[in-house]
């Protein structure tokens, strides 16, 4: 099934909703109130409880989420989701096998809250998350596991035990900000996982002061909706609604260029820098990073000063793309970039806006290694790539 979008024409998000939620639809509405981004429709589900016993997840089973789906379809949706976070607990691939099965019968993307969280993870580099779950006990633990499989190392507060799915939404909103605020230290983010908790206000609030992302579950599955729904013309942002809907689409796709690059060279790291206030973003830290298995991330390190780097003042001088086969070639960068980050040859590529330049694209090998044409033409169309993103931005934001 195909679908088209236009400016008479907003895009149509089709939920598929755990019968006994009473949260995900009034805080949908209201992260869409006031623009002309998308319109949200619900097909319900009959989901009652949540618990691990025998003949729980059968209220999960694909069957009756399919015709929902196949209703849904009827009004010509441009992305379906499971609103619901159940592969949490039942296992992220269960809701890929889902997901794959939707779009199979109706030609329609799809997606469910855990794998939005999950790309939420992905887009800001988290490898360390704070859990705030309703959930009991051996619930919460069930999801530590899965999300450790997913390469998350987990910090769990302590759930509120509850297992009476329509319970959840009567959680008062200043309970859910003190476990949000437990499960914040030493961690990436924090995610709040049930779609019937009132949690997106709370991690709006909150984020300021944390100093990290909070991913609410209802939010970021509106943010992949979105996604899925744009996939070429760019997720229009919903400021005020926290950092994931404010900047979340923008990071994304900038981690899909640099995968791309890294793929392509067969480098070790790749890393993109921009100072970009908008967005939280400035150099000393990376705004995405791609890397090889066993390779070390740099993303959070900002040990080294990196405007004062000799390379990136002579690309600030040159403004032309850098090749260093190894560290023997001029302009020698400080033995810092060896000792720091284990890199022996590199590529960089300004990024420069309005005569300024803006940051740069790195392209790093733990060995010294020959560029080749394929390699330095691959970094030209990343380039390319990063400047197309961020004048789609901009053009969004003056809109």
């Amino acid at each position: 099934m195909t679908t088209t979008t236009g400016p008479s024409r907003r895009i149509r998000i089709g939920m598929l909703t755990p019968s006994s939620n009473t949260c995900l639809e009034p805080v949908t509405y209201g992260l869409l109130h006031g623009t002309d981004v998308a319109t949200a429709h619900v097909a319900r589900v009959p989901v009652t409880r949540i618990a691990l016993d025998e003949g729980s997840d059968a209220q999960f089973d694909p069957a009756p989420m399919l015709a929902a789906a196949r209703q849904l379809a009827d009004a010509q949706v441009d992305v379906l989701a499971w609103n619901g976070t159940s592969g949490s607990w039942l296992g992220p691939d269960r809701d890929r096998a889902l997901c794959a099965r939707i779009t199979e019968e109706t030609g329609i993307p799809a997606t469910t809250s855990t794998l939005a969280l999950l790309d939420a993870c992905a887009a800001y580099g988290v490898t360390r998350l704070g859990l705030a779950l309703p959930y009991t006990r051996d619930v919460a633990d069930r999801i530590v596991r899965r999300y450790t499989d997913e390469g998350l190392d987990c910090t769990l507060a302590e759930p509120f035990g509850i297992s009476d799915n329509e319970a959840f939404a009567r959680i008062p909103a200043a309970d859910v900000a003190r476990q949000i605020e437990a499960a914040a230290p030493g961690v990436h983010a924090v995610a709040v996982v049930c779609t019937n908790v009132y949690g997106a206000d709370a991690a709006r609030q909150l984020e300021p002061a944390l100093g990290i992302p909070v991913f609410d579950s209802v939010t970021a599955t509106l943010w992949q909706a979105l996604r899925l729904a744009s996939p070429d013309t760019g997720v229009p942002a919903l400021p005020g609604h926290g950092d994931l809907l404010r900047s979340g689409a923008l990071r994304a796709r900038f981690q899909t260029v640099l995968r791309t690059l890294l793929e392509t060279t067969g480098a070790d790291r790749t890393t993109l820098r921009l100072d970009l206030p908008a967005h939280g973003l400035g150099v000393d830290l990376t705004a995405a990073e791609a890397l090889r298995e066993g390779v070390r991330s740099i993303r959070r390190d900002a040990s080294l000063d990196q405007r004062r780097l000799n390379t990136v003042e002579w690309l600030e001088r040159q403004r032309i793309p850098l090749v260093q086969p190894h560290f023997e070639a001029i302009p020698h960068p400080p033995q810092a970039l060896v000792d720091v980050y284990g890199v022996h040859a590199q590529m960089l590529s300004p990024l420069v806006r309005d005569d300024r330049m803006t940051g740069w694209i790195s392209v790093h090998s733990r060995d010294e290694r020959d560029w080749t044409e394929r390699d330095t033409a691959a970094l030209r169309a990343a380039t390319d790539d990063v400047q197309h993103l961020l004048d789609t931005d901009r053009k969004a934001s003056a809109a």
